[in-house]
């Protein structure tokens, strides 16, 4: 059940990141976060309206907050990245903050395998083969340092998630939602703008929003069923759904080298998660 959960978590990030690198390319990368998220919400908030959630606000506000804090840094970094980065080359590098998690997960006692150790070096080869040639190219080195910095941002909040959904799942994902759009509220009201965005352009948000959200519960559930190490590296799977999207859709292509080093990037999951 836990391989289930985590994979389903990957198809939907995977899938749910493409399209919002997509909106990013139109829109401001920031309105898209604050919109898919707001939208998620709104969407939350009816749930815990009608579940009607015992669970007080001790156990799981902490790490909500957290969480939705550093997913709200990496959402950010990840959407701008994608929107001027080639996506099979940045979807790969945010893919391996799952480092962060598998590390937390090893000081609070969990002990992965000497397989899984050498899944995190082949993983680090393949980013370095990745993203190379993009910057010995001439191209800016700006959408690889953005997905470095959302790969961080993703880690902690996989690990805070989970911390958090062994109280409460409903309510750490909607404490994380409250966190992330309060915080964008102040800056719409300090630059005095939504982001340009259209009435006809909120079903593509909401489907976005609602992608992500079901990625973030599917990733609690299944680390509440086993290791937080492990769920984070099946739910890591993710940027070969963006990669083979922007394949297909978009005809991006890589060089032979990059190619290698996207294949290397996942393997080095996979190994993790053998």
């Amino acid at each position: 059940m836990l391989s289930i959960l985590a994979f389903g978590s990957s198809l939907a990030w995977g899938t749910s990141d493409f399209f919002a690198g997509l909106a990013s390319r139109r829109r401001h990368p920031v309105a898209v976060v604050g919109w898919t998220q707001g939208l998620a919400l709104a969407v939350l908030t009816v749930l815990v309206l009608v579940r009607h959630d015992p669970v007080g606000w001790t156990g799981w506000a902490p790490w909500a907050v957290a969480a939705g804090a550093s997913g709200l840094v990496g959402l950010v970094c990840f959407y701008t990245a994608l929107s001027s980065g080639t996506m099979g080359v940045v979807a790969p590098i945010a893919g391996l903050g799952v480092v962060v998690p598998v590390a937390l997960g090893v000081i609070a006692g969990e002990r992965p395998s000497a397989l899984a150790w050498a899944g995190m070096t082949v993983a680090v080869l393949g980013v370095v083969l990745a993203s190379g040639p993009e910057i010995a190219g001439g191209l800016s080195a700006r959408p690889v340092l953005l997905a470095v910095v959302a790969a961080v941002g993703f880690g902690l909040t996989l690990y805070l998630l989970d911390r958090g959904a062994r109280v409460s799942t409903l309510m750490t994902l909607w404490g994380m939602r409250v966190t992330s759009v309060t915080v964008l509220l102040v800056v719409a009201l300090a630059v005095r703008s939504v982001g340009g965005v259209r009435a006809r352009e909120t079903p593509a948000l909401l489907a976005i929003g609602c992608g992500d959200l079901g990625a973030n519960a599917l990733f609690a559930l299944a680390s509440s069923r086993g290791a937080v190490s492990i769920a984070s590296v099946l739910a890591s799977l993710y940027p070969v759904v963006t990669a083979v999207l922007a394949r297909v859709v978009l005809d991006e292509r890589l060089r032979r080298i990059q190619q290698l080093g996207v294949v290397l990037a996942v393997g080095g999951a996979v190994l993790i998660a053998v």
